[in-house]
């Protein structure tokens, strides 16, 4: 029997998760009671929101024209730019990739992406053409882009609807013919990819493994290289998408298996699975660490939930371990977490499972990237929470990290692109025509200008035809200031932020108006504030409750009004002193609108 291991990979909504439907379908291995659509798309989230997130696996059984009979590890992969770290991890376990293309909207930026993951893995590149049953579909000039902007004969490309089922039948036969196997040395000791982790409340942690070396089987007493722990094999099973027990899993398999592992920590990802009696010496190559680039701080509404933030992040760690966290205090918000992700959705995406998955009540600080400071007595510090930046005396200047954009855009919006390029202090760096119609743009923008909205604005000024990738491209100086947000004469340190000096002052003002209709009233006058240092750039008040103490006076001396009046005044200035002001949640938020 013959192996096949091999990944789909594609731009957001191309069609991946149905064309992995109908390999489902049509290798029966799930009938048509299981069937659904988005079959590999196990959480809510996913289905919701139709993007893929996690990446899949499925086990298929293919019998080809010829009567050969094969095994094919089939890996779904997510699509968007945040999830890029998920589609790498996926890659490294297969020595094939489908690439999916939609024949209604070419190749875009994060197609352009998974071909270079997918060449720096030596991969053998299936292309495919999905979508040819709609009305607009233009097959011949998506062939000629694939030609010349990938390299791809067009002699090798499959037209396929994969929502019809047309043309899956040659996806299956090429899956076959044009992906070579896996080399299966069962006699080495065994080595293993530890591919994904998740935490199951039953079985402990349950293991993804790409087995690359020798066999391991139900029993067998394993040990995890990197973090030297010792486990015994408890249960070992493939998922056909469903899980199906095994009793061993050989070189070049893909499956899973439990041994009661409690401590999360010690199933890192990446990591290299071997046997403790007569195991190798060499660990695997593992993939790329996954880089956080936005950062923000996460806190519990209740502050007795503390303890259960910190199980639930760790659990998700496991399971997705392109994001970490560290512990941090804010005096505003009480005790919580500093976690870093690899982008805004990434983030939004965390912060819901949290809530649904744990059930969890959580307020979330305004995202913000890694800075690096230059001290005046030399050294180097990178901050990622503004509240640790050091004082003006002692830095001589503030680098901040940079990305090289591609974004790939239909010819008419030319001008809205680099009109908002233009205002997110961008440059451009190259512009090519990838048809006589379609352009792909280079530029380098400051990551600061793109996390929060960036991505968002630029669907709507395109009506959602430019797609974008980006990738880190290093640090560069910057005469960028930290803008804190002073409340009644005292900084809050979770609405501190790093800005550039040109637009500080209107964020400074935008910030103070909204804070303004945000804060309730109180018994006493609240100012509040946008400083840069000593400097104060915006003021605004939120003005005191008062009660009328001139009711009761019907007449009399105007002496004894003003007195009534004086004794309230001095009431007011005493509770100002000692008088503390709670700030909602939507204060927090507010600071994430004032960019728009």
């Amino acid at each position: 029997m013959e192996l096949r291991n091999f990944s789909i990979i594609a731009h957001i909504d191309h069609g991946k998760s149905t064309l992995a439907d109908r390999l489902l379908e049509m290798t029966g291995a799930l009938s048509d009671r299981e069937m659904k659509d988005q079959a590999l798309d196990t959480m809510d989230l996913e289905r919701e929101r139709g993007i893929t997130i996690k990446a899949q696996t499925a086990r298929l059984k293919y019998k080809s024209k010829e009567g050969l009979d094969y095994v094919f590890n089939l890996i779904d992969t997510p699509g968007h730019v945040d999830f890029s770290y998920e589609v790498s991890r996926s890659l490294s376990a297969c020595e094939g990739a489908l690439l999916i293309v939609d024949v209604t909207q070419g190749i875009e930026a994060q197609t352009l992406a998974n071909v270079h993951l997918a060449l720096e893995n030596d991969l053998v590149m299936i292309p495919v053409i999905n979508k040819i049953d709609l009305p607009n579909a233009d097959l011949e000039t998506v062939a000629k882009q694939i030609e010349d902007v990938i390299g791809i004969p067009k002699e090798e490309i499959i037209p396929v609807s994969a929502k019809s089922g047309e043309g899956v039948d040659l996806v299956l036969e090429a899956i076959a013919k044009r992906i070579p196997g896996p080399k299966r040395n069962l006699n080495d000791p065994p080595r293993a990819l530890l591919l994904d982790s998740w935490y199951d409340p039953y079985q402990g942690v349950v293991a993804l493994i790409r087995m690359f070396d020798g066999k391991l089987a139900r029993k067998d007493a394993i040990r995890f290289m990197s973090s030297a722990a010792k486990y015994e094999i408890e249960q070992m099973g493939v998922f056909t998408p469903k899980p199906t027990q095994v009793k061993l899993l050989g070189a070049g398999e893909v499956g899973f298996f439990t041994a009661a592992i409690k401590e999360v920590s010690d199933a890192a990802i990446g990591d290299t699975i071997t046997v403790v009696k007569n195991g190798a010496t060499e660990p695997l190559p593992g993939f790329k660490e996954a880089k956080a680039m936005v950062f923000s701080g996460l806190y519990p509404v209740e502050s007795d939930d503390y303890e259960k933030l910190l199980d639930a992040l760790g659990k998700l760690r496991l399971n997705d371990s392109s994001f970490h966290f560290e512990p941090e205090t804010s005096l505003a918000l009480g005790f919580g977490f500093r976690c870093g992700f690899l982008g805004l959705l990434h983030m939004g995406i965390i912060q819901e499972r949290l809530e649904r998955e744990f059930n969890l009540e959580l307020i979330t600080t305004a995202p913000t990237v890694v800075y690096r400071v230059v001290l005046n007595k030399g050294g180097v510090v990178e901050v990622d929470n503004p509240s640790k930046l050091p004082s003006p005396n002692e830095l001589d200047h503030i680098e901040e990290p940079f990305i090289e954009a591609t974004i790939v855009s239909p010819e008419e919006y030319y001008g809205a692109i680099m009109s908002l390029v233009k205002k997110r202090r961008g440059e451009q760096k190259h512009m090519e025509y990838l048809t006589t119609s379609r352009i792909k743009f280079t530029f380098h923008l400051p990551l600061n200008e793109i996390v929060l909205d960036f991505f968002d604005k630029l669907k709507s000024s395109t009506r959602g035809y430019a797609s974008m990738d980006y990738e880190h491209c290093g640090y560069r100086e910057s005469n960028l200031v930290k803008l804190d947000v002073l409340v009644n004469g005292n900084p809050v340190d979770t609405l501190s932020t790093i800005i550039h000096r040109d637009k500080s002052m209107q964020f400074g003002k935008d910030i103070v108006l909204r804070m303004k209709n945000l804060i309730p009233r109180q018994m006493f006058d609240v100012a509040i504030q946008a400083a840069i240092g000593s400097k104060i750039i915006s003021r605004s008040d939120v003005r005191a409750l008062r009660k009328n103490v001139l009711a009761k006076c019907y007449g009399g001396d105007v002496t004894r009004k003003r007195k009534l009046l004086e004794k309230q005044k001095e009431g007011k200035k005493r509770m100002k002193s000692v008088g503390q002001v709670e700030i909602p949640q939507e204060a927090f938020l507010a600071m994430l609108k004032a960019h728009e």
